[in-house]
C-alpha cells in the first residue's frame, strides 16, 4: 500500500465508520425508545428505515454518475451534510410525519454517503488499481457496528436519544466534513461538462444482470441476518448468551476476513474470493443443523466471514470485470436490486421466522447458492458487445 493512498484510506475509512455507525446501524438502539417517546410501535421506525434504504437504492445509479464526473469529494462532502441534517430533524421530531421526513433524509445521506459512493470515490481516484483501497476502507469500516452500538447505546443512558441523534450530527459536521473534503483530491476533467449533458450507455446484459441477481441473493441474507440473527440461534437451540455473543463474533470475522482477501486471495481475480464467500453461509448453516444450537457460534464466525468479503466484492468484482469507466453509474446500477433486497428483507425474513423457526437457514442458504450459482456463470471478462 502507497504512503499516498494511506491517508485517503484512513480518512475514508473514519468517515465511513462514520455513516453507517449513524445511520443503518442506528435503529437497532434507538427504535424502542424513539417509539416509546413518541407513542407508537417500532415497527414505525422500522418501516421508515426501510423506506431510506429504498430511496438509497434509487438515487445509487444517479450518485454513482456524478462521482464519475466531477469525483467523490464534494458527492461524500454533502453526504455529510444530509446525513447531520436528517439526524438533527430526528432528534427533534415529534410526530410520525417528521420521524418519516428525517429517514427520508437520512436515506439521500446513506446514498451518498455509504459504501457504493465510497467506492466509486476511490475508482475515480486509482482506476484499476482502486482493490487495495476498497478492501483498506473496509477494513476500519468493518468496526462501524463494534463502535456505533456501544457508543449510541452509552449516549441513549447518559444525554437520551435526542441529544444522540445532535451529537452523531456534530460530528458529522465536525470530523466527517472536514475528513471528505479536505483528504479527498479534487478531481478535474476537462470532459465533464461536456460528459454531464451525455449519459452514459450501459447495456443491461448478461454480465450485468447475473451480477446484480447475485449482490441482490447475497445481500438479502445480510439484511435478514443483522435483524433477526439472535432470533434464528435461539430458535436452533442457542440460549440467549449464546445467541448474543454469537452476534459479537460476526464483526470481527467480517475484518478477519478482509485480512485473508487483502493479502492471500488479492492476487486472485475477485471472482474467486466472491465465490467462496457465498458458500461460507450455507456452511454454516449446516453446521448448526447437525449440531444444534451449541454451534452458534461457529456459525456467525462463517456467516460473519462470508459477508465481509462480499462487501469487499461489491466494489472489486464490478471493477475488475468492467474496468474504471463509468465505474460509480455501473455500481449504483449493480447495486440498487441488493439495496431494494436488503431493505424488504428484515420484513419478509421476520413473516418467514414466524412459521418455519430455525428452518428458515434453509432459505437463506438456498439464496447464498443461488448468488454462488450466478457467479459461477460469469466469466473473467465481459463478452464483446
Amino acid at each position: 500500500m502507497s504512503g499516498r493512498q494511506l491517508p485517503i484510506i484512513l480518512a475514508l475509512g473514519t468517515t465511513q465508520t462514520l455513516a453507517w455507525a449513524s445511520s443503518y446501524y442506528l435503529p437497532a438502539i434507538l427504535a424502542d425508545p424513539i417509539a416509546r417517546d413518541l407513542g407508537v410501535s417500532s415497527n414505525w421506525i422500522f418501516a421508515a428505515f426501510s423506506a431510506s434504504l429504498v430511496i438509497s437504492a434509487l438515487l445509487g445509479p444517479r450518485v454513482g454518475r456524478q462521482i464519475d464526473l466531477v469525483g467523490g469529494r464534494s458527492v461524500l462532502s454533502i453526504s455529510n451534510l444530509t446525513l447531520a441534517a436528517g439526524l438533527a430533524l430526528l432528534g427533534a421530531t415529534t410526530s410520525i410525519s417528521v420521524l418519516v421526513i428525517a429517514w427520508l433524509l437520512l436515506g439521500i445521506g446513506m446514498a451518498f454517503g455509504l459504501y457504493d459512493a465510497a467506492f466509486a470515490a476511490l475508482g475515480r481516484i486509482y482506476g484499476d488499481t482502486a482493490r487495495r483501497s476498497i478492501t483498506g476502507i473496509t477494513l476500519l469500516a468493518g468496526f462501524a457496528s463494534t463502535v456505533g452500538w456501544p457508543l449510541t447505546a452509552w449516549g441513549l443512558e447518559s444525554i437520551g436519544w435526542r441529544n444522540t441523534c445532535f451529537a452523531w450530527a456534530v460530528a458529522h459536521i465536525l470530523i466527517g466534513l472536514p475528513l471528505n473534503f479536505f483528504m479527498l483530491p479534487a478531481v478535474k476533467s476537462a470532459k465533464a461538462a461536456v460528459a454531464a449533458s451525455i449519459k452514459p450507455h450501459i447495456p443491461i446484459d448478461r454480465t450485468m444482470v447475473l451480477l446484480a441477481f447475485a449482490f441482490a441473493a447475497a445481500w438479502s441474507v445480510t439484511g435478514a441476518m443483522a435483524a433477526h440473527l439472535p432470533r434464528i440461534l435461539e430458535a436452533a437451540g442457542a440460549t440467549t448468551l449464546q445467541a448474543v455473543t454469537a452476534g459479537a463474533l460476526i464483526g470481527p470475522a467480517q475484518v478477519a476476513a478482509r485480512i485473508v482477501e487483502a493479502s492471500l486471495l488479492s492476487r486472485y481475480h475477485p471472482l474467486v474470493s466472491t465465490r467462496l464467500a457465498c458458500l461460507t453461509h450455507p456452511i454454516g448453516a449446516a453446521i448448526v443443523a447437525l449440531m444444534g444450537g451449541g454451534a452458534a457460534g461457529v456459525f456467525a464466525v462463517f456467516h460473519g466471514a462470508g459477508n465481509g468479503i462480499l462487501t469487499i466484492a461489491r466494489g472489486t468484482l464490478p471493477l475488475a470485470i468492467f474496468g474504471p469507466e463509468n465505474y460509480g453509474y455501473r455500481l449504483g446500477i449493480i447495486g440498487a436490486p441488493a439495496r431494494m433486497a436488503q431493505a424488504a428483507a428484515p420484513l419478509a425474513f421476520g413473516l418467514l421466522i414466524d412459521a418455519m423457526g430455525s428452518r428458515i437457514l434453509i432459505v437463506s442458504s438456498a439464496l447464498s447458492l443461488s448468488a454462488l450459482l450466478a457467479l459461477s456463470l460469469l466469466r473473467k471478462e465481459p463478452a464483446a458487445p
